[in-house]
């Protein structure tokens, strides 16, 4: 399309001052404004409705971008997040556009601390700039503001642009520091499974934040900065910031133990999110942790569909199959069980548990409990029991924070304990410990772990149709997603990090129930294709309409949303029941 003067958007803007709101269709299109092309795409239908789609394109003139910090991969996203946190800032000041409902407001959807690929912002190799946000075109009451439009349009989104779009805007080396700091953190992570590690902690770190509902470093002055035991410390080169150091947690069973408030759960935390990159000052920038983690937890009440937990549970009382388990009211210990062998489905390398979220008679059962309530009266084999054969048969390592049961220094590799933010290694010692002062306990296991049979997904089991709409998706904070009529509480879904993240998943959730669910194609081959065909086209392929609001995903958190449907049903595709060694 080609784009129309700036000059004809002003008088039509100013010519529609009092007409009806659906008269400002007329602003759709491209237009060439003095420093860039705005693209109205979508014009909202009244100034309650969700607000205008605005797309801007900048040439590498005007942006003024050093094309090292604009490198495809690590680089560009680096930059295309720091651009697009600094816009929806420069979008918060710019008030002053008076009108009705929305009228006015200029929002961009930015990333928090995680850096995700995203669709807010795109960076080109050369320097260029896409930018994509919503508009409150102005009103009073559902009578075009059209001088105030004109104003919002021509001067204060050109303002906005100006102010965070552009080198310029930037002190110097910032842009390159957040190219580079993103560019590192994706090299530390692939070095970890060729160094035989699970994450790894940079000395210097700054694990705690501000609050629990903030991903904000705590200040520093209040902080101890991490220092990895002398025994665990290994070293890295990395592209930009050459040699560092820090702790190298390696694959196996790895316990944290230690006092209450000592900063065990903290450190987990920081696990939990290391899977995702950070923005330089957050304090966990060399913070990593392998890509395929899964937090770990019960989430009693949660729907499960069909998945075999029998290495964790069998001989239910009521005679269910837990080969196939289902139910729509899980326990505590059944919702692990569940979480562990979906994540397993799903790929998961690394499980990590905190027993504050775990269900503890799924956890331990003690020799006092074993001689009380006999093994052929409990259904349940503890994972203690399992964590050993997890890693050596399928190669899943476990990483887990206990400050109560002592059972596990049998079975674990690592025991890092912590005092007052300081880690120390004490393995040896917590070898001692299990030898002087053995347990007594029996360990209880059944038939030993074989592959996992994977399911396929029936797509006539998922109806996103709401009304008249044959696919609604919405979306509420970062863990509320609503699918057709299926509300998904995702709340025990930790690794979801942003709105936009969420988003993704439930768009994803769309593209594999539109185009790849066959009733023959297991859950891990939709969730491979899936991942291959945003590679090769990129999120665009999540919605069509070049939204700003989609930021990457894993596969971890699509299989965790697709098995949290109530409706779902499920079957062990045919060419996979005549595996006899398959439990």
């Amino acid at each position: 399309m080609t784009a129309r003067p700036h000059t004809e958007l002003r008088s039509l803007l100013h010519g529609l001052e009092g007409k009806s709101y659906k008269a400002f269709k007329a602003v759709r299109g491209h237009w060439n404004l003095p420093d860039f092309v705005m693209s109205v795409d979508h014009v909202q239908g009244d100034p309650f409705a969700d607000p205008s789609r605005v797309r801007v394109f900048l040439d590498p003139a005007f942006t003024g971008l050093e094309t090292r910090a604009c490198r495809a991969g690590s680089r560009a996203t680096g930059t295309a997040c720091l651009l697009a946190r600094r816009f929806a800032q420069e979008a918060r000041k710019s008030a002053g556009v008076k009108g009705t409902g929305r009228s006015g407001e200029i929002r961009m959807e930015a990333p928090g601390q995680e850096v995700l690929d995203q669709t807010a912002v795109r960076v080109g190799e050369d320097g260029s700039v896409e930018a994509r946000f919503t508009v409150g075109l102005p009103a009073s009451g559902r009578r075009i503001l059209g001088k105030e439009a004109a104003r919002l349009l021509l001067d204060v989104v050109p303002r906005v642009v100006r102010s965070s779009l552009r080198a310029q805007a930037f002190t110097p080396g910032e842009i390159l520091l957040h190219a580079a700091c993103n560019e590192d953190a994706d090299a530390l992570r692939e070095t970890l499974d060729s160094r035989g590690l699970v994450a790894f902690v940079e000395d210097g770190a700054v694990l705690p934040r501000r609050s629990g509902v903030s991903q904000e470093p705590l200040a520093q002055g209040q902080v101890v900065p991490f220092e990895s035991p002398p025994s665990m410390r290994v070293e890295v080169d990395l592209p930009n910031a050459g040699r560092i150091s820090g702790m190298g947690i390696p694959e196996g069973v790895t316990l944290i133990v230690g006092g209450g408030y000592h900063g065990k759960s903290t450190l987990l935390k920081a696990l939990e999110r290391g899977v995702y990159n950070h923005r330089p000052g957050d304090g966990r920038e060399r913070v990593v942790s392998h890509r395929a983690a899964v937090k770990i937890r019960a989430e009693d009440g949660r729907s499960v569909q069909g998945i075999d937990i029998s290495p964790f549970i069998r001989n239910l009382p009521n005679g269910q199959d837990t080969r196939t388990f289902t139910t729509a009211n899980a326990s505590g210990s059944t919702s692990q069980a569940a979480n562990i062998m979906e994540a397993v489905e799903a790929g998961a390398r690394v499980l990590l548990v905190d027993e504050d979220t775990a269900a503890t008679n799924f956890m331990i059962r003690d020799r006092r409990m074993q001689t009380l309530i006999p093994r052929e009266m409990e259904p349940i084999t503890p994972f203690v029991d399992r964590i050993r054969e997890l890693y050596q048969a399928l190669g899943v390592s476990s990483v887990l924070v206990l400050g109560g049961s002592g059972d596990y220094l049998e079975v674990a590799d690592t025991v890092l304990a912590m005092k007052e933010y300081r880690p120390r290694d004490v393995t040896r010692e917590a070898r001692e410990v299990a030898a002087f002062l053995p347990t007594g306990r029996v360990r209880e296991i059944g038939e030993p772990l074989g592959p996992l049979r994977p399911r396929a997904p029936h797509p006539s089991s998922l109806d996103p149709r709401r009304g008249r709409r044959e696919e609604s998706l919405k979306v509420r904070g970062t863990h509320e997603l609503t699918l057709g009529l299926e509300d998904l509480d995702l709340s025990s879904v930790e690794q979801i990090v942003s709105w936009a993240q969420l988003n993704a998943v439930g768009q994803g959730l769309l593209l594999a129930w539109r185009d790849l669910m066959d009733g023959s194609r297991s859950l891990p081959e939709i969730l491979h294709l899936v991942e291959e065909r945003i590679a090769a086209e990129g999120l665009d392929i999540l919605d069509p309409r070049k939204v700003g609001n989609l930021a990457a995903f894993r596969r971890f958190e699509l299989a965790a949303a697709l098995n949290r449907i109530r409706t779902l049903q499920v079957s062990v595709p045919a060419r996979y029941l005549s595996s006899a060694g398959d439990f």
